[in-house]
């Protein structure tokens, strides 16, 4: 039974030292784009009745929203 919780021990270990377990993917190029861009962000939805969308974030998967300008 000590073999049990020894091996239960030693699994959980190896999990936390596992090199980049905690960081996510690098940003993409678009992301990084759309930051950079003043007055803009990146929206899963539709943009905000005030704001338009400029682009795409995350490789396409959502949309970068820019204020309008009126």
């Amino acid at each position: 039974m000590r073999i049990l919780y020894f091996f239960v021990a030693v699994v959980f270990f190896l999990f936390q030292i596992c090199p980049g377990y905690t960081q996510g993917p690098p940003p993409l190029a678009d992301t990084i784009a759309c930051r950079n861009t003043p007055a803009a962000f990146c929206q899963a939805g539709v943009c905000p009745p005030t704001f338009r969308e400029e682009g795409t974030c995350f490789g396409g998967a959502i949309k970068c929203c820019k204020k309008a300008a009126f």
